[in-house]
Order: C-alpha cells, then structure tokens, then sequence
C-alpha cells in the first residue's frame, strides 16, 4: 500500500492499455511497430493524465529494450549526457534492441539540452521517446521534431474514466474486499479534469477516509472529503483551461481590468509565460484582426520580448500587451470568413482555376488559354478593374464581411467603390 492506486494498477501491456485505439488497438498506427520491435524516435503529445509514462513503459517492455528516462524538470545537459552514455553501453549500434530514452515534460527542456540529445538520435544510439502536454512544434527545436514521429494520445471521455474505475475495483487488492458502489461520479469526473492519475488519487483517498468495507460514492461524499481551493491554479488541469478562457474572454470582451488580473493569475501560478504570449498572438489575430491591425504586430512582439527577457520582467511585457489588446476595438471578420471560405471548400470540392489567371510557364499552357484575358489591375485606373477571381460555380459568394469599426468600415467604402453592388453589404 506505499505506491498509490495510479501506480498499482499501472497496465503493463499493450492488452491492459485503455483507449487510445487510434494508436494501439488492432489496426493503430504503433501496434504493428511495438509487436516488431522496429520503434522510431518519438513525441506523445496529449493532456495530463491520459497515459504517456505508461505507453513508453509498455514500449520498452515489448520490445525487450532497455529503458532509461528522465525528468526535464530536474535534469540538465550533464545529466542527459550521463544517460546517453549509459546507454551506449547497455545496446548495440544501430540495432533493432537500441535502449529507449524516455523524457517526460520534453517542452521543458532548453534548447541546449534538445541540442544534446541530438548526435544520439542521429547515430542511433538511442530511441528518444518523449512526453508532452504542449504543442511539439512551438517547444521542441525542428533539428530533434523532425527526427521523431508525433503521436497525439486523446483526452478519456466519460466511459474510459469510469472504465479505469471498475478495474481499480475488480484488480487491486486493497479494493477488491471492499464493497464499493459507484452510484454518482459526476463529482469525481469534474474535481479529475480528465486526469486518470488524478482521478484515481481522489478515488483512493474518498476510500482511504471511510472506516467501513460497504461504501457508496455519490456526488455529495465526494464533495464533502475532497478539499478544494478555488484560488489555486493548476497548470496542468481543469484551472488551467478555465483560467486562460477566462483572461482571453476579458480582453475580447474589452475589459483590461479583468485581463490583467486573469493574468496575474496565470503569472503567480507559474504558467509557462510563452504559452500566455502565444494565445495573444491568436487572440490578436482572431478578435481584433483589421479593426487594428498593430496588436498582431503587438503581440507577436510580445512573444519575441518574452523569449528573451523571462520572468520576472516578462510579466510587465505581458501586461502592457494584454492592456492594449483589451483597449483594442474588436473584429472577428477575418476568422468568421477563413471559417465560411474552408466550409465553402468543403462543400464545392476542388473547383477549376479559372483559365484566365491560372500561371502559364510553357507555351502549351499558353496555347491551351491559360492565363489569357486576365487584366493587369496596375495598368488601369486606381490599380484596379473589374474582373472574376473565383471559380464559375461560385461566383459572387461573400465570405468577407467587413467589422463595424472605424477601419473596417473604410475597407467596406473602398471595397464598394471599386466592386458596386458585388461588394455591397
């Protein structure tokens, strides 16, 4: 009973792995390389919780390979250096039995570090298996990403969650005796944010507090045991999602109060800063767009300032941004119209180019009529003139509608004035 239940019922096989069909069932995409035994380098990419240790245990344990791993919060260029010779030691040189490095938080890693374990994974000496909750291509440098292949392991839904409940159930053996009925898990789902190591402390501890073997989990037990502080910020968990909706909503509903205390939040719960510069640029782009087109410009700053500069005076960077995107006037027509013109896509299909402004390198494609009758706009009047840009079947479709703003209604006039009635909302 000194492991903790997460541990205890750990699968260690592919046969014991729950969900992630996608990656593991009969026809996923890693089953037929972990049965070989030919694994290449690797990132798993996916949320807290949802088994990234244990996919690279089971890895390792098909494959008959040695295993080594690290931690990215507690390790250094020396420690990776260490390994790496460890484990050129313990396998053979481009083998199919080369030892596996395991790296948990990789995004963690500085690029000095990612840039040592880089002549490893080149040379073969290792098998590089990292685990990730951050997007793999803003953390880890391209040198190492491209030399590994990206897996996205899903969140658990509902049943999954309830599923690795009826197992600790039925297979450990502190709870198998115990007379356990899971009559309400709404409580237990939420306080987990979709964390099965999560879920399963919190499950354990409801047990651990109750004296008898007969025991009913319902909302309210699990209210009233498990103690829940609502300033705490988990950047890893349900807060971490609700905190930064919260700070993104503020600053698009124009209110720099409310964002800059959002981020206060994030800043004093540790949140990694590049990630908070990161949904600036996006909310930049997505919320504001051409009402002003300098907060992109702001905020991508922002994220260049942040890289080099760091906590502590990043945060001040941080806020002078988030002020200025929440003082901002507001438009969502760029990101409405990206949006109707991929669902347009969707439904027409790969409609013809039309001929006249199709490119025309040869002389056949010239013959053929391409490019023919397109009008150069510099060569008349105002640099424009009237002519058809889209596809025949289409022709005429608004996908742009102008924001009401002070600049987005000067692109509505001058569209109006160069379009007429084609350009008339």
């Amino acid at each position: 009973m000194n492991k903790p239940l997460a541990e205890r019922i750990r699968p260690k096989s592919l046969e014991e792995y729950l969900s992630q069909e996608h990656l593991i069932g009969n026809d996923g995409s890693l089953t037929q390389q972990i049965k070989k035994g030919l694994i290449p380098s690797l990132i798993l990419w996916g949320p807290p919780g949802v088994g990234k240790t244990t996919l690279a245990n089971i890895i390792a344990n098909e494959s008959g390979r040695p295993f080594y791993t690290l931690s990215a919060i507690n390790s250094g260029v020396k420690e990776v250096r260490e390994v790496i010779d460890k484990a050129k030691n313990s396998g053979g040189l481009f083998t199919a039995k080369n030892p596996i490095l395991f790296i948990d938080e990789i995004h963690r890693f500085s690029k000095s570090q990612q840039d040592s374990l880089l002549g490893a994974v080149e040379k073969g000496w290792i098998t590089l298996i990292g685990a990730t909750t951050e997007n793999p291509s803003f953390e880890v440098i391209p040198a190492l990403l491209s030399r590994c292949q990206v897996y996205t392991l899903n969140p658990f839904g509902r049943e999954e969650l309830e599923a690795l409940l009826k197992r600790a159930m039925r297979e450990d053996e502190f709870l198998k005796p115990k007379n356990i009925n899971l009559k309400e898990t709404d409580s237990l789902l939420r306080l987990s944010g979709g964390d099965a190591r999560k879920l399963l402390n919190i499950f354990e501890l409801i047990i651990s507090s109750q004296d008898q073997d007969k025991i009913t989990i319902t909302n309210d037990l699990v209210s009233k045991l498990v103690q829940q502080n609502t300033v705490r910020y988990d950047k890893t968990g349900e807060q971490h999602y609700d905190i930064i909706s919260a700070f993104i909503k503020s600053v698009r509903g124009s209110d720099p109060n409310a964002s800059v205390y959002w981020l206060a939040r994030m800043i004093e719960g540790g949140e990694d800063l590049k990630f908070i510069a990161r949904r600036m640029i996006i909310l930049a782009s997505e919320d504001i767009g051409n009402a002003n087109p300098t907060a992109l410009i702001m905020a991508n700053n922002t994220f260049q300032a942040v890289n080099t500069i760091g906590y502590p005076e990043a945060r001040i960077i941080l806020s002078q941004c988030a002020v200025y995107l929440a003082s901002s006037p507001k438009s969502n027509a760029s990101y409405m119209a990206i949006n109707k013109a991929q669902q347009l896509v969707k439904q027409t299909g790969d409609l013809s180019v039309p001929l006249h402004i199709r490119n025309a390198p040869t002389k056949l494609m010239k013959e053929l009529g391409y490019g023919e009758d397109y009008k150069y706009a510099h060569e008349h009047e105002n640099n424009f003139v009237k002519q058809e840009f889209l596809p025949k079947e289409i022709t005429n479709t608004k996908l742009y509608n102008p924001g009401d703003n002070q600049r987005e209604n000067g692109f509505r006039t001058f569209l109006k004035t160069r379009w007429g009635d084609k350009y008339k909302y």
